[in-house]
C-alpha cells in the first residue's frame, strides 16, 4: 500500500504530516508504515496500490478521475474562502508599482506547471474573464520558484497556491520582498484521494477523526483545521484553461508540482 502527503510537505511541515499520517494510520488499523516520498506523486497516484495522497483539482479531474476514488477536501481556514475551499494569490515585487494584475498582462509571468489549478488554470482563466492571457511565461516547476522568480527580478507576477503562500511568509525570508496583488475566487481544495479500487467513506472518517486529535501545534503547522465531504461535481465545476494554452488537454502524462496545487 502506498500513502503520500506531497502537496505541502516542505522541511517545515515534515514532521507535522508524519504525525498526520500515524494518526489516520491508527485510525484506519492498517496502511504502510510511513509515507513514501520516493516515487513520483503520478506514480502514486495512478497506483492501483494507493491508500490515500493528495492532489490538485485540475489533475484530480482532467487525468485522474478513473484511477482514483475522491475522499474529501482538507479544510484550511484560508482567507476569504469558505471550509474546504481554496484559492491563487498573484503576487508581485514590493516596489513594483502596478496596482492590479491586468497591468501585468504583458510583464513575464511566472507559473509552476501547465497541470496546476493555482499556479496556471485560476489565473488564466481570471485573465480570460478580462480578454486577456498571460502569454509571456516563465515555466518554474514549483510555486517557491515562481515566487523566487519574481522576488529576484527573473518574472514580474506569479500566482500562488494561498496556502503556499502563506507558508512562504511563514519560512521564507525572500517572501518578505513580495506583495499581494489579486486573489482569484475560491475554489474546492486540493483533494485527498484513493485508488478507484477502494471504498473512499472508511478512509474519509478515519482521516477527519486523525484531524480532530492532531496534535495542535503540527496541526498548526498545517494550517489544517478540518474535512469537507465535497463531490465530484464540486471539482468538474472548476474553470478550464483558455484554449491553446498548456493544461487545456487532457491527454498526456505531465508532471505537478508536489509543494502547492
Amino acid at each position: 500500500m502506498i500513502a503520500s502527503l506531497p502537496m505541502y510537505d516542505r522541511p517545515e511541515t515534515r514532521a507535522a504530516n508524519d504525525m498526520l499520517w500515524k494518526a489516520i494510520r491508527a485510525e484506519l488499523g492498517h496502511g504502510p508504515a510511513s509515507l513514501d516520498r520516493t516515487a513520483a506523486p503520478w506514480i502514486q497516484w495512478r497506483s492501483p496500490d494507493l491508500l490515500l495522497s493528495q492532489t490538485c483539482g485540475h489533475p484530480y479531474r482532467a487525468r485522474l478521475r478513473e484511477a482514483v476514488a475522491l475522499v474529501a477536501a482538507p479544510d484550511y481556514g484560508l482567507r476569504g474562502c469558505p471550509a474546504g475551499h481554496y484559492r491563487s494569490v498573484f503576487v508581485a515585487r514590493d516596489d513594483d508599482a502596478r496596482p492590479a494584475p491586468e497591468a501585468f498582462a504583458e510583464a513575464r509571468f511566472a507559473y509552476n506547471e501547465p497541470l496546476s489549478h493555482s499556479g496556471w488554470v485560476a489565473p488564466q482563466a481570471w485573465a480570460a474573464q478580462r480578454g486577456f492571457v498571460f502569454a509571456n511565461t516563465l515555466r518554474t516547476g514549483a510555486h517557491i520558484r515562481s515566487a523566487r522568480a519574481v522576488a529576484s527580478g527573473r518574472a514580474d507576477i506569479a500566482s500562488l497556491d494561498l496556502l503556499s503562500w502563506e507558508m512562504m511568509r511563514r519560512h521564507d525570508g525572500f517572501a518578505a520582498g513580495l506583495r499581494e496583488a489579486g486573489m482569484t475566487p475560491p475554489v474546492p481544495a486540493p483533494p485527498y484521494v484513493t485508488s478507484a479500487r477502494r471504498d473512499p467513506n472508511p478512509i474519509a472518517e478515519a482521516l477527519s477523526r486523525a484531524i480532530g486529535r492532531l496534535d495542535p501545534e503540527a496541526a498548526a503547522a498545517l494550517s489544517l483545521r478540518g474535512l469537507v465531504r465535497l463531490s465530484d461535481a464540486d471539482y468538474a465545476a472548476l474553470p478550464t484553461p483558455p484554449p491553446g494554452c498548456p493544461g487545456s488537454r487532457r491527454a498526456g502524462g505531465g508532471a505537478t508540482s508536489a509543494a502547492g496545487s
